[in-house]
């Protein structure tokens, strides 16, 4: 997508949810997961690259000692709408015995973050938990159930903190939603 075309997306797309409340949701998931997990010496997995925005604001307020290394799997690529689960990057580290916090973006239909979740208790992680920036309300059950979620989206498609449009937008501090078509 070119420049031009990315402006002419955000500039008719709808705000979901400003960057102030983002920055809410992420303090208020760190508080909670430093209730759960502050004791844990957790390994910190985030998933890119949707994570990295959540994972980049969520660290610095997780006063406790941790490990983090990244994941890489999608279902996605550039595309807008699911496709079959590929590994493009294993955690190089151990996860065997360890409490595992998998950090994503948002949770749509679950397939992806449920199927990090088995891999990861396949290779002998003690404890799996999941931590998303964003619940789509789909209006039907997912496989996976995260254990903290920053903020609940409706069922649109989205862009922004992380999330992109055909690669674009990660970057935004705000959350935004394609016009209804």
């Amino acid at each position: 997508m070119n420049p031009q075309e990315a402006r002419k997306i955000l500039a008719e797309a709808d705000l979901i949810c400003p960057a102030e409340k983002s920055a809410l949701a992420v303090r208020r998931v760190a508080g909670e997961i430093t209730a759960r997990l502050a004791a844990t010496n957790p390994l910190l997995l985030a998933v890119m690259g949707g994570a990295v925005v959540f994972a980049g604001q969520l660290l610095p307020q997780l006063a406790f000692p941790l490990d983090f290394d990244y994941l890489h799997v999608s279902r996605y690529g550039d595309a807008t709408a699911g496709g079959r689960l590929s590994w493009v990057v294993e955690p190089r580290s151990d996860v065997a015995g360890r409490v595992v916090l998998v950090v994503d973006d948002i949770l749509d239909e679950g397939v992806t973050l449920a199927e990090i979740r088995k891999r990861l208790l396949a290779q002998g992680a003690a404890e799996v938990l999941t931590a998303v920036f964003a619940d789509k309300n789909l209006g039907r059950a997912k496989p996976i159930v995260p254990d903290f979620i920053g903020i609940e989206l409706p069922n649109r498609y989205v862009f922004g903190f992380g999330m992109d449009i055909r690669g674009a937008w990660r970057n935004l501090p705000a959350v935004y939603a394609v016009k209804d078509m």
